[in-house]
């Protein structure tokens, strides 16, 4: 029986050390240089398999830790004009004409008179830092009498036109919407840009001629505008401020009718969207703020 047992050990001790000589002489073995190619390859096609398929889950954690955040400019930080302030202001302005007999290049025995005269207040509230809502009212009024008028073009093209009378009254309402953004950090100068929507109604009427010629047109006119305009304002006084702004433009619609001689009719009805610069529409004004 012991001699049993002894054969058994002596054989298990043969076959671990038979193992052991193995597993060294397999990494003592060189290996070639196409069997090392063969292996990058594998290992190569292996990860790409395990890139593509961990892909998706990359990407989809990244898309949750990715948010699109908007980019603080601290523009409207500063305080310009604080909220619960009020602004009033107003404009009047009158132009008036009167020419007789002047010549001037091509345009002979000019006689002519007319005036322009406009007024309006205006009125805003600052619901909150920088922006204020108002609204505006304004009135305006022109006049033309055009008593002779020659245009000398040549010996064989003269205009003449004579006894030409018109009137028009021009009422506007307008509420708007503006917001102010200091220069820098400075509480002197700043811009503003303001959205206006405005509402005009308008009644004109025209003579030509006189006596048995005479000849009469009577016009209502109505025109609403949503328009834009930028501008600038620099304060004089801690109450006080002088601005400059220009009209842009915008969508205008404008529809009316006319009467002549009450007894034809006329309608008209015109749209359009303009934005430029206009120079002619610059305008100066003061405000106050209480």
């Amino acid at each position: 029986m012991q001699r049993i047992t002894s054969h058994l050990l002596l054989g298990l001790l043969l076959m671990l050390s038979a193992h052991n000589l193995r597993a060294q002489e397999l990494i003592s073995v060189p290996v070639q240089p196409q069997q090392a190619d063969s292996l990058h390859r594998n290992l190569t096609y292996t990860q790409m398999i395990e890139t593509q398929v961990h892909k998706p889950k990359v990407a989809e954690k990244m898309r949750q830790k990715r948010h699109i955040q908007r980019i603080d400019r601290e523009a409207m930080k500063s305080v310009f004009i604080p909220k619960g302030q009020w602004m009033v202001g107003g404009e009047i302005s009158w132009n008036e004409w009167d020419n007789d007999n002047l010549n001037y290049l091509v345009l002979k025995n000019i006689e002519f008179e007319g005036h322009t005269f406009s007024a309006g207040p205006y009125f805003g509230y600052f619901v909150a830092n920088n922006i204020a809502v108002g609204g505006r009212f304004s009135y305006k009024r022109f006049f033309m009498n055009l008593g002779e008028f020659d245009l000398n073009l040549g010996e064989d093209l003269n205009i003449s036109l004579d006894d030409l009378y018109y009137l028009e009254h021009n009422y506007l309402t307008t509420a708007f919407m503006r917001s102010y953004m200091p220069i820098g950090r400075s509480n002197v100068f700043g811009f503003f840009a303001e959205v206006q929507l405005t509402h005009g109604y308008t009644e004109g009427k025209n003579t030509t001629g006189k006596g048995e010629t005479l000849s009469g047109t009577y016009e209502k006119i109505n025109s609403l505008q949503l328009g834009f305009c930028p501008g600038l304002t620099v304060f004089v006084t801690d109450f006080m401020a002088s601005e400059v702004s220009v009209n842009m433009g915008g969508y205008r619609v404008k529809w009316g009718k006319q009467e002549t001689n009450k007894i034809e009719e006329g309608k008209v009805r015109t749209s359009g969207a303009n934005f430029k610069l206009n120079l002619f529409s610059v305008k100066f004004g003061m405000t106050f703020y209480l």
